[in-house]
């Protein structure tokens, strides 16, 4: 029998019904979509919100995607439900959306814990995990056919960012693409995380992964998938890429209309 990962949050963070989860996407894709087109993306940063609060912002940086012809999509999320040491890729067969099954890419996988001190094949961390499922149903709407690497990262110190970030050089090429999942601050004036998310943005525009890397760790900024981010430009750059842009950037408050604690989110591209 298949092993397959269900849905764990539909009906929660987004539609549960297929069709309404289709119109979902579709008109956040339709009404969401940066002025510039981008040549050569390779990796995007997405926030996992409930679609509500973030799907605005997320549907900007997959819009940036539609012209990638992916075959494969690594999608690199933090866990939110338990730590563990290492990464974990997710040792099933495929993952469900309510717009059905997207395969895991397994030789992929492989590649990537090979001579791995800390990269291993499990449902660690994945089975109640949403940072990786809510990204799914936008690929699913903007690419027919592909195969994901779906990876949770337990702990996101350095040398777990690091050594993620030299295994997927490995695994790159024309036809895979890396999704980075992550919200920004959590929980504060929005003047506050404000000043937090800039320096996130600033950056990331900069594509100074290494500053951003330590401010993490100095909490001058955050985001909860920080090191998901840093992995990704860190491994992109090793193969030549050099440009990163926010597409947009925003908090929880814009829905809400409460801004006295709120939760950061924003979309960027990394391209040739």
């Amino acid at each position: 029998m298949k092993n397959i990962r269900q849905p764990y949050v539909a009906g929660m963070f987004y539609p549960r019904a297929k069709k309404e989860l289709e119109s979902s996407v579709e008109k956040l894709l339709e009404h969401n979509n940066y002025e510039k087109q981008f040549n050569s993306v390779k990796g995007i940063v997405a926030p996992h919100a409930g679609y509500v609060y973030s799907g605005k912002t997320a549907a900007f940086a997959f819009n940036a995607l539609k012209n990638s012809n992916f075959e494969t999509a690594v999608i690199i999320s933090p866990s939110h439900r338990e730590y563990f040491p290492g990464v974990s890729i997710y040792n099933g067969d495929a993952f469900a959306t309510p717009l059905g099954e997207v395969q895991i890419n397994k030789e992929k996988s492989k590649q990537l814990t090979e001579n791995s001190r800390s990269i291993f094949v499990s449902e660690q961390g994945h089975l109640h995990e949403h940072g990786i499922e809510v990204e799914i149903p936008f690929l699913q709407k903007i690419q027919n056919d592909f195969s994901i690497i779906p990876i949770v990262m337990g702990d996101q110190s350095d040398l777990f960012v690091n050594e993620l970030a030299d295994k997927l050089r490995e695994i790159i090429d024309d036809k895979t693409i890396i999704v980075a999942s992550s919200d920004l601050s959590h929980f504060y004036t929005r003047p506050h995380a404000d000043k937090l998310d800039s320096r996130v943005e600033k950056h990331i525009n900069n594509f100074d992964y290494d500053e951003l890397q330590q401010d993490l760790k100095s909490k001058t900024c955050e985001a909860c998938g920080g090191g998901p981010i840093v992995a990704m430009m860190k491994s992109l750059n090793k193969i030549g890429l050099e440009k990163s842009k926010v597409l947009y950037r925003t908090d929880s408050g814009e829905v809400t209309r409460d801004f006295s604690e709120v939760v950061g989110y924003l979309s960027a591209v990394i391209y040739n």
